[in-house]
């Protein structure tokens, strides 16, 4: 995978998922500093996503267009996070402004080793965040026990109906799936060791977070993560292929 295919790939997922994120704003309940925000984000990812479609297509569309519309995405989120305090989605926002600052200086910066950096830094830190999660899990007694688990289906807001709050009456069975998510996430960097490892990791990695959408409703988490998929096979492929 070169880099200009894996960016304008990522460009592209990233746009739809923004204008995904875009639209939930736009609900008829929004306040309108609300909307004066992300009106304007949705018609950058609209611009975006054909952008990138274009090229993906082969039409003759000016690359320096692509990061006219990035820059306008990074500046129009520079007014985003002071209006929610800082990212007011958790990870899922954090990864968003992560992924727009990388591909953004992967199209603007004007030497081609730094517009590799800024686009493998994104891919480095995929695969860091799944290590970390990992980690960090398994150093809290509460996951080792599975009563973290527990707890989330039994008395956490996220479960995304009643139904799936019983599974907290499974203790042994929550046990063994937090081993499972733990050690997946611990070892996930291993599969940077070749392609088809890369490719079943992250096939594994997005049928993750497609549960987590399911049954807890992060489906911002599923959208935003494999935006960032196309960097680690262009990664890996640059470093090892």
């Amino acid at each position: 995978m070169t880099l200009d295919h894996a960016l304008t790939l990522s460009c592209a997922m990233m746009a739809m998922a923004f204008i995904q994120q875009s639209l939930e704003h736009l609900r008829p309940a929004a306040r309108l500093h609300e909307r004066l925000l992300f009106v304007p984000r949705l018609i950058l990812s609209l611009a975006l996503l054909a952008v990138s479609a274009g090229a993906m297509m082969g039409v003759g569309v000016p690359g320096a267009l692509a990061g006219v519309l990035l820059v306008a995405l990074v500046v129009n989120h520079l007014f985003i996070l002071p209006f929610f305090n800082g990212p007011y989605n958790g990870g899922a926002d954090k990864m968003s402004l992560l992924i727009l600052c990388c591909v953004t200086g992967a199209h603007a910066l004007p030497d081609a080793r730094w517009r590799e950096m800024a686009f493998g830094y994104l891919g480095l830190q995929l695969l860091l965040s799944y290590f970390m999660a990992g980690w960090v899990k398994v150093m809290n007694p509460d996951w080792r026990s599975g009563r973290a688990l527990r707890d989330v289906f039994g008395f956490s807001a996220y479960p995304a109906g009643e139904n799936v709050r019983r599974w907290a009456g499974h203790p042994r069975l929550l046990f063994w799936a937090g081993w499972a998510v733990m050690a997946f996430e611990l070892i996930f960097p291993l599969s940077f060791l070749s392609y088809p490892t890369l490719l079943a990791g992250l096939a594994m990695a997005a049928l993750f977070h497609g549960a987590n959408a399911c049954l807890f409703g992060l489906n911002r988490f599923f959208w935003i993560w494999i935006c960032a998929y196309p960097s680690i096979l262009w990664l890996q492929d640059r470093l090892l292929g």
